[in-house]
C-alpha cells in the first residue's frame, strides 16, 4: 500500500502508520529514511529482528532447543518461551521435539500438584498458559502423553486456572462426580472401556475447557479434532466386532420385560453408536450397517416406535433417519417383506406416518423430520432397477396399496364440507406437510398417483383448503393443483373439467378482492400458464363457465388473453379452412431452416407413395375446387386481416421479412378436403406433372402433358420478400372429375390429408 508505513518492535509487536494521502506518506517516509541513513526508494529498510537466531534454527547440525529446567521458579520463563515459539513454524517444531524427548509434560504436571498444594495462583496461571500453548503445537505425540490415563485429569486441572477468569472452574469435579458412565450392556474389554473414557474427556476438553479458538488459532487444533475422530472410529470397530455385546443389546431392546428407563438408555446408546458411525469410511460404514441389519435393527425399531414413551420414540426416529439416509433400498425391502406377514396398521412406514400425524410439538419439528424421511423413501431417483425387478414399480405399488390411505386420512377427514372442519394452526401445518408430500408424488410418480387422485377425488378435497383462514395452507392447495395442470395431462384435465374444479380457485380469487398479494399472483400465474401453453380444453372450460366472473379483471391481460384464445379456437373449429391457411402462414413465418421443411415434406410424400394403390393420384383432386368462392372467401377475409391487397387476377402481394435472409420460394396446394401442403421448390419437382417427374399410375394426363392436378394449385412465390397468391381460373372445368376422385380415396389417405 502506498499510504502505509509498517515496522516491527521486539518479537511480538507489529506497528503501522496509515496516511490518507500518498504525498504525506512519502514525506514522512523520506524523513525516517534520512534519520536512518537509508535509501527512501527501497521499500524495505528494516533488518530482520531474529535473523541470526533463525539461522541458528535452520542449521540442522546445531543442537535442538534447550528448555529451562522444570522448576517452580522458572515457570514464567517457560511460559514466555512457549508463547514466543508459537508464531514460528521452526520454533514450534523444535519446542515440540524438546517436550517429547525430555518427558517435560509429566514434570510440568508434578509442579502443578505442588502449586495446588501451596495455593500458588501465579504459578497455576503460568501452567495454564504453558498447557494451552502445548495444545496449540498441534502434535499427536504430545496429545498421546497428555491424554493418557495418568495425565489427562491433571491436564484438565491446569486448564481450570484461566488467568482471565476471576474464579477457577471445577472441570475435574464435574467429570468425576457429576458425569456418570453408564454401561447399558456390560463391556468386558478393558481397552474398549478405557478408549470410551478417554474420548469423552477429550471431547469435553475441546468443547468446554479450551477457550474458543481465534481465527488465527483455529487450524492449530486440527490434530485434536483428528484425535477424537480416530478414537470414535476405533470404538465403533471394537463394538461392531463384539457379537455378544450387540446380540444382548438387541435382545433387551425388543424384550417386553425391559423396563422403560432401561429401554431408554439402550435406545440412546444405539443412537450414539449410529452417530459415531458417520465418522467411518464408506466401506467401513457399509459393513457397520450390514451388521446392524443382520442383528435385526429394523424389526427392533418397529417394536420401539410402537411404544408410548415419547423420548424413546424420538431417539428411535433419529436412528431410523440414519438408516434411511444411508440405504433407503434396505428399508424399502424390509417393509415390503413384512407386508406379507403383518397388517397395515403395524407396518414400519405406517408407524412413521402415524407419528408424523400425531406429533404433539406445536411447531411440528418431529413431523417435518419424518416427512423428509418419507420423501426419501418414495423418491424414484434413489430406487434401484435391475434386469429382473424394478424397485420403483414394486415399492410404489406397495406404498399406494398399503400406506397412502394412512397419509391422506387427516386430509380427507378435514375436507368433508365446503370448508375445513378444523382450521387451527397445528392442523393447518400438518395438512401443509401432507400436501407437500402429495405434490412431490404428483411430480415424480406417474400412473400410481394419477389413479389415486382421480379415483379418490383427492383434488376436489384438497381445494376445500382454499377456504382456509391460513394463507400458507390455501397456497399449498393451489400449488398442488398447479403442479397437476403443469403436467398438461388430458386425463387430469378431463377430471378437472368434469368436477368443475376451477370453482374453488375462482372463488378464492374473487374473495381475495383487490389485494395484491401472493394468493393473487399465484392464481393469475396458473391461468397465465394455461394461456401461454395453449391448453385448449382448460381454456374453453374456464371461459365457458367462469368468464362472467373474470371479465372485469383488466389490470392484467391474462383473462382477456384466455378469451382471445378461446375465440380463435372456436373460429378454427367453425372454419377449418381458415385454420389451415393460418397454419401455413405461421409455418412460413417462423420456419428458419428450409431443410427442415424439405425433410418433413419429403417424408410426407414418401409415405404417401408407399401407401398408394393403383388408380390413385399422388396429389388427389379436391371436391372443394368446384366453387372458387368456397376457397377464396375465407382466404380473402384472412388476407384482408393481414393487410393484403387483392388484384383483379387474384394475385396478392405480401411483404415478408425472414430475418434479413433470402426468402425461399414455396408452392401452396389445396387438395382433399382442407389439406394444405407447403413444399419447397426442390421437392416440388417430384410432383406429378412437373418436369422430369414420372407420371403417376392412373393419373389423367398423358406422357409429356401437365397433370390436371397442377391446375388446382395456387402458388405462393416469394421473390425479394414478396409473396404472390395465384389462383387458376380453369378449376371449374374439373369439378365433376374431382368429386369422383375424392370418393375413390381410401380412408387412410383421407385421414392423412385431413389431419394436418
Amino acid at each position: 500500500m502506498d499510504t502505509l508505513i509498517v515496522w516491527s518492535e521486539a518479537e511480538n509487536y507489529d506497528l503501522a502508520l496509515s496516511f490518507q494521502e500518498k504525498a504525506g506518506c512519502d514525506e514522512i517516509w523520506e524523513k525516517i529514511c534520512q534519520v536512518q541513513g537509508k535509501d527512501p526508494s527501497v521499500d524495505i529498510t528494516q533488518d530482520l529482528v531474529d535473523e541470526s537466531e533463525e539461522e541458528r534454527f535452520d542449521d540442522m547440525s546445531s543442537p535442538g532447543l534447550e528448555l529451562p529446567s522444570c522448576e517452580l521458579s522458572r515457570l514464567e520463563e517457560i511460559a514466555e518461551l512457549v508463547a514466543s515459539s508459537l508464531p514460528s513454524p521452526l520454533r514450534r517444531e523444535k519446542l515440540a521435539l524438546a517436550l517429547e524427548n525430555e518427558g517435560y509434560i509429566k514434570k510440568l504436571l508434578e509442579i502443578f500438584h505442588v502449586c495446588e498444594d501451596l495455593e500458588n495462583i501465579e504459578g497455576l496461571h503460568h501452567l495454564y498458559e504453558i498447557i494451552k500453548g502445548i495444545f496449540l503445537l498441534n502434535r499427536t505425540a504430545l496429545f498421546e502423553v497428555m491424554f493418557s490415563e495418568e495425565c489427562i485429569m491433571d491436564v484438565i486441572g491446569c486448564l481450570e486456572y484461566d488467568p482471565s477468569l476471576s474464579q477457577s472452574r471445577k472441570h475435574r469435579e464435574f467429570l468425576t462426580k457429576t458425569a456418570k458412565f453408564k454401561e447399558v450392556i456390560p463391556i468386558s474389554d478393558p481397552e474398549l472401556k478405557q478408549k470410551i473414557h478417554q474420548t469423552y474427556r477429550v471431547q469435553y476438553i475441546q468443547d468446554m475447557v479450551l477457550p474458543t479458538p481465534s481465527v488465527f488459532e483455529e487450524n492449530m487444533l486440527s490434530t485434536l479434532h483428528s484425535f477424537i475422530f480416530f478414537n470414535k472410529v476405533e470404538i465403533v470397530g471394537m463394538l461392531q466386532e463384539d457379537e455378544k455385546f450387540l446380540t444382548e443389546l438387541f435382545a433387551q431392546l425388543t424384550d417386553e420385560a425391559t423396563d422403560e428407563e432401561k429401554r431408554q438408555e439402550l435406545v440412546n446408546f444405539l443412537k450414539e453408536f449410529c452417530a459415531f458411525s458417520q465418522t467411518l469410511q464408506p466401506q467401513n460404514r457399509d459393513a457397520f450397517f450390514k451388521t446392524l441389519s443382520n442383528m435385526g435393527i429394523l424389526p427392533a425399531l418397529e417394536v420401539i416406535l410402537g411404544m408410548d414413551d415419547v423420548q424413546v420414540r424420538s431417539a428411535a426416529t433419529d436412528i431410523f433417519s440414519y438408516l434411511v439416509e444411508y440405504n433407503p433400498s434396505m428399508v424399502r425391502e424390509f417393509v415390503m417383506q413384512e407386508a406379507q406377514q403383518n397388517d397395515d396398521d403395524i407396518l414400519l412406514i405406517n408407524l412413521i406416518i402415524e407419528h408424523m400425524i400425531c406429533d404433539t410439538d406445536p411447531e411440528l419439528g418431529g413431523a417435518v423430520q419424518l416427512m423428509g424421511l418419507l420423501r426419501t423413501l418414495v423418491d424414484p431417483e434413489n430406487m434401484l432397477a435391475t434386469a429382473n425387478k424394478t424397485e420403483k414399480t414394486e415399492f410404489l405399488g406397495f406404498f399406494y396399496k398399503h400406506c397412502m390411505h394412512v397419509l391422506t386420512a387427516p386430509l380427507l377427514a378435514n375436507t368433508t364440507e365446503d370448508k375445513p372442519s378444523k382450521d387451527d394452526f397445528q392442523t393447518a401445518q400438518l395438512l401443509a406437510l401432507i400436501l407437500e408430500l402429495l405434490t412431490f408424488c404428483v411430480e415424480h410418480h406417474t400412473y400410481h398417483i394419477k389413479n389415486y387422485i382421480i379415483n379418490k377425488d383427492i383434488l376436489r378435497r384438497v381445494l376445500v383448503l382454499m377456504a382456509s383462514k391460513h394463507a400458507f395452507l390455501a397456497l399449498c392447495a393451489l400449488r398442488f393443483k398447479r403442479k397437476i395442470i403443469g403436467l398438461k395431462d388430458e386425463f387430469y384435465n378431463r377430471y378437472i373439467m368434469k368436477s368443475f374444479l376451477f370453482e374453488p380457485v375462482v372463488k378464492a380469487f374473487l374473495n381475495n378482492g383487490s389485494r395484491y398479494n401472493l394468493m393473487n399472483s399465484a392464481i393469475i400465474e396458473m391461468f397465465e400458464f394455461i394461456r401461454v401453453e395453449d391448453i385448449k380444453s382448460l381454456t374453453a372450460h374456464v371461459i365457458e363457465n367462469y368468464w362472467k366472473a373474470l371479465e372485469d379483471v383488466d389490470y392484467v391481460q391474462t383473462f382477456k388473453g384466455l378469451k382471445l384464445r378461446f375465440e380463435q379456437q372456436r373460429e378454427r373449429q367453425d372454419n377449418p379452412k381458415l385454420d389451415s391457411m393460418r397454419s401455413i402462414l405461421r409455418n412460413h413465418r417462423y420456419r428458419r431452416d428450409a431443410r427442415t421443411l424439405e425433410d418433413e415434406e419429403e417424408m410426407w410424400f414418401n409415405t404417401d407413395e408407399d401407401d398408394m394403390e393403383d388408380g390413385e393420384a399422388v396429389v388427389p383432386p379436391s371436391d372443394k375446387t368446384k366453387n372458387d368462392d368456397d376457397i377464396m372467401d375465407p382466404i380473402s377475409k384472412f388476407m384482408e386481416r393481414k393487410k393484403l391487397k387483392e388484384s383483379e387476377e387474384k394475385e396478392v402481394l405480401l411483404k415478408t421479412n425472414l430475418s434479413g435472409r433470402q426468402s425461399p420460394s414455396f408452392k401452396l396446394s389445396f387438395s382433399g378436403g382442407t389439406k394444405t401442403n407447403l413444399t419447397s421448390q426442390s421437392s416440388a419437382s417430384n410432383l406429378p406433372g412437373s418436369p422430369g417427374s414420372p407420371g403417376s399410375p392412373g393419373s389423367p394426363g398423358s406422357p409429356g402433358s401437365v397433370s390436371k392436378s397442377t391446375s388446382q394449385m395456387a402458388a405462393i412465390t416469394t421473390k425479394g420478400g414478396l409473396v404472390g397468391l395465384v389462383d387458376y381460373p380453369d378449376d371449374d372445368e374439373e369439378d365433376d372429375e374431382d368429386e369422383d376422385k375424392e370418393e375413390t380415396l381410401p380412408l387412410s389417405k383421407k385421414a392423412k390429408l385431413e389431419s394436418s
